[in-house]
């Protein structure tokens, strides 16, 4: 019975638009969620289309409180949020949900920093406009948010709309306190030139990886980090620290460029860096054939040591968190990176479809990434599971190992697993249910908001 009353509140907790105001004091219970925005098609930065799902996640005691429900109806919005929120939807649902999460004055911030940068990541997309055009306009984005009429009408990409209705966008910019355009403009100016840079330019070395992926989504850590430490709800040394922001966003876009090897190869794309796959074939779409299958595999796994480097770099960043929205929003896409890279490592199936993270197992990682030590027994969960799928014959065996000792060390100082699979049967026949409620509920949030959105407009 009280694993039942157990699951019943856990599932309650995650149906809470708007948690209840915390006990002797005047701000709101945390009950929120990723962040840093996964996925791309051309160029830019996958972390700004693909976005970790929403989840339920109960706070914990260690974290500040203060948080704002989904577009709460008590926040006045202007028409402009308005449209912008709509546009958040419309462009990338799932990611939508998660902003929209985050406390206070600094949704609206990270709403604009999300909507500038898929407008700058929509022009760098669109194969239809040509270098001569392209490269001046990605180098001067930044300065068109503060030209009032600025639009661009030509784009054929399907998010044209924040585009072609930039003057509703940086108005809302241009309406935000200082300390919150002069990050977004910064990290606008640095990702366009970047993007540019990479244009007609391969990767080739590892440092160049390293280099692509962070003008592309490490640029979008530093900024939310900087977001977050100018709203006052983290410490001013999370968005000093730029080191460990940048690793949160190149563990996350490594992640998806190993994953969606086959997809690019498809659409004509190249990621992996030459220096690695030169090694264990002539070209980098031989990888995709079949009597190759076996040196690819090994590619793959020297891809993901490297990827594994980060983990140490997120759990001290996530480690330094103390407002619960934040945590969550940071939390979540970094577990789903670990599971993810786990079901990759020495799986033939990259090389022939797309390999995915169950949804249920999905689930359970959103509900249980709510604190630092939760997320270290995710975090020891999977490279465990990695290790014990590493090859003896594998070329970077050893160098696998030596990162995933490293990572068990500091995920557990004290040699003591936390056990993440103590429930009773019950509690897991409860949870197996809910979880897939759940899923249909947090599939639905999105939606709910912007009919929200579109209804205050009516």
């Amino acid at each position: 019975m009280a694993a039942s009353t157990k699951a019943v509140a856990l599932f309650k907790r995650t149906l809470a638009l708007s948690p209840p105001r915390c006990p002797g004091g005047g701000q709101r219970c945390s009950s929120s969620p990723l962040p840093l925005p996964g996925g791309r098609r051309r160029g830019g930065s996958r972390l700004l289309h693909q976005g970790s799902p929403p989840g339920a996640c109960p706070a914990s005691p260690r974290f500040q409180q203060p948080v704002s429900p989904l577009l709460c109806p008590q926040d006045a919005l202007s028409d402009g949020l308005k449209t912008c929120y709509r546009y958040l939807n419309q462009t990338s649902r799932s990611f939508a949900a998660v902003i929209q999460a985050l406390d206070g004055e600094l949704r609206h911030a990270v709403c604009i920093f999300y909507l500038v940068l898929r407008a700058l990541d929509t022009v760098e997309d669109d194969m239809t406009i040509n270098l001569e055009t392209k490269v001046p306009m990605l180098h001067d984005f930044h300065s068109y948010l503060y030209q009032p009429d600025w639009r661009y009408m030509e784009s054929k990409e399907k998010d044209k709309q924040v585009l072609e209705d930039f003057p509703t966008i940086s108005l809302e910019f241009r309406n935000l306190a200082k300390v919150y355009r002069d990050v977004i403009a910064d990290i606008c100016h640095n990702m366009g030139a970047g993007m540019a840079e990479f244009l007609e330019k391969k990767v080739d070395t590892q440092h160049e990886w390293d280099k692509y992926c962070h003008y592309v989504a490490g640029l979008v850590g530093i900024g939310l980090s900087r977001l977050f430490s100018a709203s006052e709800l983290e410490d001013p040394v999370v968005g000093q620290d730029t080191e460990l922001a940048n690793s949160m966003g190149l563990f996350l876009q490594k992640t998806n460029i190993i994953r969606d090897y086959l997809e690019d190869q498809l659409e004509g794309r190249e990621f992996w860096p030459r220096e690695v796959w030169s090694r264990y074939a002539k070209k980098l779409s031989d990888l995709a054939k079949p009597e190759n299958i076996d040196v690819a595999v090994q590619c793959m796994n020297e891809l993901i040591t490297n990827a594994l480097h980060h983990v140490p770099d997120v759990l001290t960043y996530l480690s330094r968190l103390k407002n619960q929205s934040v945590f969550n929003f940071c939390a979540i896409p970094q577990v789903m990176a670990i599971a993810t890279l786990a079901a990759c490592y020495n799986n033939k199936q990259v090389f022939r479809g797309l390999v995915k993270i169950r949804k249920g197992q999905a689930v359970t990682l959103m509900m249980d990434a709510t604190n630092i030590q939760a997320v270290k027994a995710i975090m020891y969960q999977y490279v465990e599971e990695i290790y014990q799928k590493v090859p003896s014959t594998d070329p970077s065996s050893n160098k696998t190992q030596q990162i995933i000792v490293s990572i068990r060390t500091m995920s557990l100082p004290n040699g003591v697993a936390v056990s993440r699979n103590h429930y009773s049967p019950i509690y897991l026949s409860c949870a197996m249910l809910l979880a897939a409620l759940s899923w249909q509920y947090l599939s639905a949030m999105s939606k709910v908001s912007e009919e929200y959105v579109q209804a205050s407009e009516n």
